[in-house]
């Protein structure tokens, strides 16, 4: 990350290289080196510590890496008097102030955090207000907002960037464990727990290694999951781990810390990925019930399809009309060793059978069609091609041609439209599908970590960084995941699809809630309130008065803080005060 301050380059001799690149100049520092013995030469060991200015060839751009080496120079945290729009959008920041309270957020922050509470509170506001994690841009989004930092001071993305370098993994570990032991323990919850993995080729990141990467683009991958209390719709707590780990293996830890948390009468709703006997016999050992799509048991749950294919596909009774199925329920063991019966339940959707049936038929075609442009060379074809295709040769071991395996093709054209959920708790097939369906919070959860606080990319070059970047975006998460969820509620109530209640939308239109400062006075609100921004804020219990008060108390706040910035002056040797207006 490059702050958008600029530095003198640092006067080293012998120690600072320039390096042109696309057009971009960059600074780095040679901090050693490294002897080969193979090569019988020294290799200098060097990192990118900037950019140069394109203005001024004596300046840079510092990134983190040149507060590292040298940590004696002095970057400014706070920008300068002036930095503050005379235009405010509070409609947005007035919510998520209502989420924050309601949760108990800042107290709880505060405890672990002190001082940086507020700033650490400006970036959950930015990554939910701007869909956006670069922290260069947080001062853009503070120019034309209130802020939670005291005396609604404005820093820099220095110290954004230092803040990140300061988080320590005990202060994150602390904050989950208040976040946890503030959850109901005595329900009976279902968690839905699920994982997602990022591409990095930053180099300084500890966890980042090669592993099973769901969009394989070459690089190698951290592990990111989460863990979501599904019947209250709550985050509970996310890991971090390298990417060379797999879901299945990593489960068992998650269990271990649940029950570190005090969650007792648990339920685990888990996706296909995690289906392992060794897990299932974990979730046993500690008495958790689980509700599983099933996977690495083909063959025992096609054999239960056909076995039941043509018994509930029509019947009335068996029909799932919230998501147009058909399901039925059997009893069965997992595994020979399986000291209990579980209750498999089994769905046929019509129209996924459709699509199913004409996804195979194409992937089929292609596949001959590939095929048929190799005959006559010297060729050989991998598992998928020999699993549907009977290849022959000549005694040359020229590829001549290719027959359909119809016999596997037709087995597999009956099963499309099928699929399991396995339980270990007696409940009908409906009970298991609607529990099942409710993981799509947890997917939604990923969805807008990626595509809604703008985390696809960390952006961060070591380790902590990264930690305490993943951090604000779990503390962002837990508020929009609740801004989303009073906003579908009150869609339920007014009985009524509106575009401007999802979550980008709605804050779109309270954003244009506005203060403004007229002649160099104070901030006031700067019209009424309309109709639709009324119905977004009635889904959180508030009205045009409560923002007319949260209005009056930015405007006192911003003018205190103006009167006291006025009566301060820079002493000798001091950093002067900026940022407040």
């Amino acid at each position: 990350m490059y702050l958008n301050t600029t530095v003198k380059i640092p006067e080293v001799k012998g120690k600072i290289i320039l390096k042109n690149k696309n057009g971009t100049t960059y600074v780095q520092y040679q901090y050693g080196s490294e002897y080969k013995k193979d090569k019988q030469y020294a290799v200098p060991l060097r990192a990118i510590v900037g950019k140069k200015s394109e203005t001024d060839p004596t300046l840079m751009f510092p990134n983190e890496k040149f507060q590292v080496y040298f940590p004696d120079v002095m970057i400014p945290e706070e920008l300068p008097f002036a930095y503050r729009s005379c235009c405010l959008k509070i409609g947005s920041c007035v919510i998520i102030r209502k989420v924050l309270e309601e949760y108990g957020l800042p107290p709880m922050l505060k405890k672990r955090f002190g001082d940086d509470t507020g700033l650490i509170l400006d970036l959950v506001a930015y990554l939910i207000i701007e869909e956006e994690n670069a922290g260069q841009y947080y001062p853009d989004f503070a120019f034309n907002h209130p802020l939670f930092t005291e005396k609604m001071k404005i820093y820099s993305d220095s110290k954004v960037s230092r803040l990140l370098g300061s988080i320590t993994k005990d202060q994150c570990i602390g904050f989950l464990d208040d976040w946890n032991k503030n959850r109901d323990h005595k329900s009976r919850i279902y968690v839905s727990y699920d994982s997602t993995n990022k591409n990095c080729d930053a180099g300084d990141i500890d966890i980042v290694e090669y592993g099973k990467a769901k969009d394989d683009k070459g690089l190698p991958v951290f592990n990111l999951s989460i863990a979501m209390d599904k019947t209250n719709r709550v985050p509970l707590f996310y890991e971090e781990y390298p990417g060379s780990i797999t879901d299945v293996s990593q489960f068992t830890f998650m269990v271990d810390k649940v029950i570190e948390y005090g969650y007792r009468k648990i339920g685990f709703i888990l996706d296909r990925g995690y289906f392992s006997k060794s897990n299932i016999q974990y979730i046993d050992e500690n008495d958790y019930t689980f509700i599983i799509m099933c996977k690495g048991c083909k063959a025992l749950v096609s054999s239960m399809v056909l076995e039941n294919q043509g018994t509930f596909e029509t019947k009335r009774e068996s029909v799932i009309r919230s998501y147009k199925v058909y399901g039925t329920t059997v009893k069965a063991r997992l595994y020979e060793d399986d000291t209990k019966e579980r209750y498999f339940h089994i769905y046929y959707n019509p129209s996924k059978q459709a699509g199913e049936r004409e996804h195979l038929e194409q992937r089929i075609e292609k596949l001959r069609q590939f095929l048929n442009k190799r005959i006559g060379k010297e060729e050989s074809f991998g598992k998928v091609y020999q699993d549907l295709f009977h290849l022959h040769y000549n005694k040359q071991g020229i590829f001549v041609g290719a027959d359909e395996r119809t016999d596997v093709i037709e087995a597999q054209l009956r099963l499309c439209g099928y699929f399991c959920i396995i339980t270990s708790e007696k409940m009908t097939a409906s009970q298991a599908l609607i529990q099942y369906k409710g993981r799509d919070i947890s997917e939604k959860l990923f969805r807008t970590d990626k595509s809604f606080i703008g985390s696809k990319s960390e952006r961060v070059q070591s380790s902590r960084s990264m930690s305490s970047k993943i951090f604000i975006e779990f503390v962002a998460l837990i508020v929009r995941n609740r801004i989303y969820n009073l906003l579908k509620d009150q869609m339920l109530r007014i009985e009524a699809r509106q575009k401007y209640m999802t979550v980008p939308a709605a804050i779109r239109e309270l954003e244009k809630i506005e203060m403004v400062r007229r002649s160099g006075g104070s901030y006031k609100l700067d019209h009424a309130i309309t109709k639709t921004q009324k119905t977004i804020l009635s889904s959180f219990g508030l009205d045009e008065a409560t923002v007319r008060r949260s209005a009056e108390e930015i405007g006192r706040l911003l003018e205190d803080s103006q009167s006291l910035m006025n009566e301060e002056e820079p002493t000798d040797g001091e950093e002067e005060i900026i940022g407040i207006d």
